[in-house]
């Protein structure tokens, strides 16, 4: 984030959240980040850090599903494309909620109302003009906020694999790395503990520009396959990061551009190599769904669909899969019900108690 290096935290409004501020607590983080200049914006896999000057901590920042960072003036960027509701409103949506009456009538029934943005840095460069603000924002709060002092060795960072555009490993490392796992390889990718920062859409196309099948058995791949996977999985990322995550300017022969919708809501227009229409199918592998091309991504020696072994599809950071994304809904949609009942009967006795 060019906005941030350079500039110094002059004054950071923190909201309390037990839940993302993790190991710290809100007031904590605040301390710790004032009057601290931003030396560098890092990130690692899906992790995201500043370097401040000073002695102290560095904060760590994890968006999980649904975190996300906005500065002043400019729209958040969000997963796949902006809301149509999106706003440039400042401070962002719901700041302030925590302060209202309301939160007394949560409380007392053992809930927390989660407030959208956990804090906002105010930061100021050399000149008086030269200023930013920028808000961490996560209305679900799947995202985690940490303070660590060095954060490659520490946890997070340090539990995760190799990060395909910082850090990939030679062909051979890749290779033995890959066959002495038995699990589908679309599951291998998407363990953060061997390839960080690589999503579930990544490793699809990963796998569809590799012509590997999702379902595939890592130590059965041979050598071609092999050598495919570790061309594309560093190509792939190397080629979204180049347009700063842009799908609009992703390759129009990219997976991505055709999978979403499952065929149900639109037509799709990838075609195969002899300008047939591809016919791109979906399956359950390592707990996310997947989409492949079955003309070209053929399952040759690997076992039956079903998982044979455990295999982590996300690092302990993003626990929640596609799927287990709807059961959340679902269990959200309860609890706002209960609350509203709570509130029915009982708003006029809490607030006054």
């Amino acid at each position: 984030m060019p906005e941030l290096p350079g500039k110094t935290v002059v004054d950071v409004e923190t909201v309390e959240d037990t839940i993302v501020f993790s190991g710290v607590t809100h007031d904590g983080f605040a301390a710790e980040l004032k009057g601290r200049k931003v030396v560098d914006a890092q990130r690692y896999g899906k992790v995201f850090y500043l370097l401040l000057d000073g002695e102290g901590r560095h904060p760590v920042m994890h968006f999980g599903m649904t975190g996300m960072l906005q500065v002043k003036g400019q729209l958040a960027t969000y997963y796949r494309e902006t809301p149509r509701k999106a706003s440039t409103d400042w401070p962002p949506r719901f700041m302030k909620v925590h302060q209202t009456a309301f939160l007394l009538v949560f409380r007392r029934f053992g809930y927390s109302l989660a407030a959208y943005v956990q804090f906002i840095l105010h930061l100021k460069g050399d000149t008086h003009e030269d200023e930013a603000e920028v808000a961490f924002l996560d209305a679900r709060r799947l995202g985690r906020v940490r303070l660590c002092k060095s954060p490659l060795t520490e946890p997070p960072i340090s539990t995760l694999g190799f990060d395909p555009i910082l850090s990939m490993p030679d062909l051979d490392d890749f290779k033995k790395a890959v066959r002495k796992r038995s699990c589908p390889i679309k599951a291998l990718l998407l363990d953060q503990s061997f390839s960080a920062g690589v999503g579930n859409w990544v490793a699809d196309e990963i796998l569809y520009h590799a012509r590997v099948h999702p379902e595939e058995r890592c130590n059965v791949l041979n050598d071609e396959q092999l050598d495919a996977l570790y061309k594309q999985t560093s190509a792939v990322c190397q080629t979204a990061v180049s347009v700063n995550a842009d799908d609009s300017k992703f390759p129009d022969n990219w997976l991505f551009k055709h999978r979403w919708g499952k065929g149900k809501k639109e037509k799709h227009t990838l075609r195969l190599p002899d300008g047939k229409p591809a016919t791109i199918k979906w399956i359950t592998v390592g707990g996310r769904t997947s989409a492949y091309v079955a003309e070209l991504q053929n399952l040759k020696r690997g076992a039956a669909s079903e998982q044979l072994e455990a295999e982590p599809a996300e690092s302990d950071l993003t626990p929640l899969s596609g799927e287990d994304d709807q059961k959340v809904e679902k269990v959200t949609r309860k609890r706002k019900r209960k609350v509203r009942t709570v509130l029915l009967h009982d708003l006029r006795g809490a607030i006054w108690e």
